[in-house]
């Protein structure tokens, strides 16, 4: 049974641990031989904006979150017409018919968000 286990994974076992070996290796090495001189510039703000705040535990406005878990939500959701549109000659009506309650549920559901204020950037 080892010897059956063995023949048809041994290639996979192998290249994960070539892969695991050259991933930690990359990383030591990186860390051994990379210049650790930081400037004034390396450290200044970068994409963000503002400087770097001391406290890690300091309030964020919640309009930040609310628009990104929107993002998501609603990006993932749309993620679902790509294989739907390929597939849309099999499926048929019911299958038309379902997307568009589907998309008419991600409508309301968008107008409520946009009618609650949740996109108002203030």
């Amino acid at each position: 049974m080892l010897t059956d286990f063995l023949r048809d994974y041994l290639s996979i076992i192998i290249f994960l641990f070539i892969a695991l070996g050259l991933s930690v290796g990359f990383i030591v090495l990186n860390f051994l031989f990379s210049p650790k001189n930081p400037d004034p510039e390396k450290l200044s703000a970068y994409e963000c904006g503002f400087e770097a705040f001391g406290d890690s535990r300091m309030e964020f406005d919640v309009r930040f979150y609310l628009v990104a878990i929107l993002f998501i939500i609603f990006d993932l959701e749309i993620a679902f017409l790509f294989p739907w549109a390929i597939s849309l000659g099999n499926l048929g009506a019911l299958g038309f018919w379902s997307m568009m309650v589907f998309l008419l549920i991600l409508t309301i559901g968008f107008i409520y968000e946009w009618k609650k204020g949740a996109l108002d950037w203030d």
